[in-house]
């Protein structure tokens, strides 16, 4: 079997390409300045945490629910930490009882947001993701949400911030 036009021009095309990627990494090899920061090697744990949350949008609310059949904000927050690694306590008063705080202008995806909805102590918990949006289960009823820190009901309840890596 012959390989042709098309095989000889792919060959020495390939043939090119791994030319030019060993030159590229002997002239890496002798560069003799150090990078400021090395990049990131894999995302955070909480991109983790913020991207499991977002893939759960549309889930159910179930009261003390902990897996796919749906969640409370709680057994979100657990389930999405969890799937990134780390184990937190169960409701929203431990967790904000035993997160590292966080000031709101340091927010990073993953934290998480505590609020007084219907209390005097955190009785809500969601997870930040972003651009001033977290995701919840909200309650009874709704189903695995957005929701905004920009203004309104959320805003105001707001009682802080924590993160747990």
């Amino acid at each position: 079997m012959t390989t042709g036009r098309l095989g000889a021009r792919s060959a020495a095309r390939t043939a090119r390409i791994a030319l030019t990627l060993a030159a590229v990494g002997l002239l890496a090899a002798c560069a003799t300045t150090t990078p400021r920061s090395l990049p990131e090697a894999g995302p955070t744990p909480g991109r983790t945490v913020a991207a499991v949350a977002v893939s759960l949008i549309g889930t159910p609310y179930r009261f003390g629910g902990i897996g796919d059949r749906g969640f409370d904000c709680s057994g979100l927050a657990a389930y999405a930490y969890e799937r990134a690694g780390i184990l937190i306590p169960r409701t929203a008063a431990e967790q904000e009882r035993f997160a590292h705080a966080v000031r709101l202008r340091d927010l990073e995806p993953g934290d998480l947001l505590f609020f007084r909805l219907r209390a005097r102590r955190v009785d809500h918990v969601a997870i930040y993701v972003g651009g001033d949006r977290f995701v919840h289960a909200p309650r009874s009823g709704a189903l695995v949400s957005y929701g905004t820190l920009s203004r309104g009901f959320y805003r105001r309840r707001l009682a802080g911030a924590g993160r747990f890596w």
